[in-house]
This record gives structure tokens, sequence and C-alpha cells, in this order.
């Protein structure tokens, strides 16, 4: 059986950022928060701080973590029944694994209205749209916004949309480059902007073109830097088009190929046992969405 008061512990130290502050929510002295800490790792066998400064959960630990978590969102739907029982109303967290282009553009209008109403709290992990789903897998998130349709076992997935990226660069990138107009099959010979290792848009997008095979690119792991390295002529890049219509209107960026695009899937994953709280927040981002993002084909 799980000790609750060892596991609450844990999660007011990570939550408070500390246990002096843990300590502070928890009404316990430091000293005691610490045993509870030393306790829960002496029964599990293992680390479930990272004694670093904030304190952050080891992967035991944020699986933990999660437990808690989900039993606080079923205490949270118990309690709107049976007024009773509820306890105060502290906002809830909700750990939530998205991609970098998502939080850039459609992801706070989506949702800054459902937390508002509903008193939740964020917890946001920047994960490549290709990968954030291993943030599901191995238990680390609630829910998690990615390219993957196949939900993870105990999860559910809802398809949300997708998002279009276009070729972009400078005027000035092209007029060195591209004097004569732009040619779709010198892209690859040209620097290109990736965003990070996981990042395969544009090699999709020259795979789409017919070409294969390595291209010289800056590494720029930053929505808004990508934007900023695109616009000040270092490279060319995909980017979502909702991120730039002011820059495309301004003329400072330009649509390489216009009419060719690469359409990214997104889908919402969520666990099944995440109560009210997390249903509800499926339903709203499913009508967020439809508003942004492009159907998915």
């Amino acid at each position: 059986m799980f000790d609750y008061k060892l596991l609450s512990a844990l999660a007011a130290v990570v939550e408070q950022g500390g246990f002096e502050r843990a300590a502070q929510v928890l009404g316990l002295s430091q000293s005691a928060v610490s045993q509870r800490i030393k306790l829960l790792e002496a029964r599990v066998g293992q680390p479930v701080l990272q004694r670093s400064t904030p304190p952050a959960a080891t992967e035991l630990g944020q699986r933990l973590l999660n437990h808690v978590q989900q039993v606080r969102w079923l205490e949270r739907d118990l309690g709107q029944s049976v007024p009773a029982l509820a306890g105060g109303s502290q906002p809830e967290r909700l750990r939530i694994a998205l991609n970098a282009d998502s939080l850039a553009t459609w992801w706070a209008p989506a949702v800054a209205a459902f937390c508002a109403e509903q008193q939740v709290l964020l917890e946001l992990v920047v994960e490549d749209q290709e990968v954030g789903l291993k943030r599901m897998r191995a238990g680390e998130v609630a829910a998690c916004v990615c390219a993957a349709e196949r939900p993870v076992a105990g999860a559910r997935s809802v398809a949300l949309g997708a998002m279009r990226y276009l070729a972009l660069a400078s005027p000035a990138f092209v007029a060195r480059h591209f004097p004569e107009g732009v040619q779709a099959e010198r892209l690859a010979e040209v620097p290109a902007i990736v965003f990070g290792p996981d990042d395969q848009l544009q090699h999709r997008y020259l795979a789409a073109l017919g070409m294969h095979g390595g291209f010289s690119y800056h590494l720029c792991p930053s929505s808004e830097g990508f934007v900023r390295l695109a616009s000040a002529g270092l490279g060319w890049g995909l980017v979502p088009a909702l991120q730039v219509e002011a820059q495309l209107t301004r003329g400072e960026l330009v649509d390489l190929l216009p009419g060719q695009f690469l359409d990214v899937p997104l889908y919402w994953h969520h666990w099944r046992q995440g109560g009210e709280l997390l249903a509800s927040l499926t339903r709203h981002l499913g009508q967020a969405a439809l508003q942004t993002l492009q159907p998915i084909s």
C-alpha cells in the first residue's frame, strides 16, 4: 500500500522548489519533510529526488508524482460530486509535454480560459513533436501534444489537426543564393536551419522534392530564435505559417516554393484515469484546435 503522507512530501518538495517551502505548505518542520523523503526512498529502494537546486524528481520519483496527481484528479471529481468531502481550493497542476512550435503559436490562446475557469496550473515540458510521446511512455507527464497517433497503454489519443509549415527565408538570403530565382533542386546546397537532432521536417521536405542525403544546417532549439535566424538571412527553414503571418506580410520572410508545404498532424494524448479535469481539457482543446489548425488529411 502507498503511504500518501510520504508521496505528498515528495510532491510538495518538487512543486514548491525546495524543502523549506514544502515544509511551510505541509505545516511540518523542514527536518520532518526530509525524513519523509528518506523513508520513501528506503521503501522503494532507490532515490526519488535529485538533490539539486531546485530539487528535481528522478525517473521513479516522477512516476510517483504522476500517481499522486492522478489521485488528486479523482479526489477533485469526488469533491465536486460530494461537496462535504471537498478540501481547499488550491489550483491543480498539470504536467504536459508539447512541441515548441505549438507553444509559440496556438497553445496559449487555446488553454488560457480553461486554466482560469478550472483553477489549473501548467508545467510544460518542451519536446519535439516526433518524440514527445516518450514522456507519456515513461509516466512523466499527464498528457502530451505530439505527431504520433497511437497512444501508449493506459492512455487515449485525440486528433487535434495539422500544423502547416512553409519553407521560408529572408529576401537577402534568396538574393545571395538564388539570384536567378529559387530552384527547388538547389535547396540542399544552401544552408538550412534545423530545430534540433530530432527535427526531421527539413529532411522530409527535401525528400518530398526528390532530394535525399545530407545537407548543411544551423541548429537552433528555439521557435522564436529559429524565426530570427531565418529573418537575419542565416539559412532557410520550415516555419509554422501561424507563427510568421506578420513577417510574411511585411516581406521580412518569403515563401521559397509557394504552394509547396508540409502538414504535420498533431494528436493530444492523455491518461484514461485522469478524471473529469483531463476529460474536460480534452474537449476544450478539440474545439480550440478547430479554429487554428488545418484538418488532418
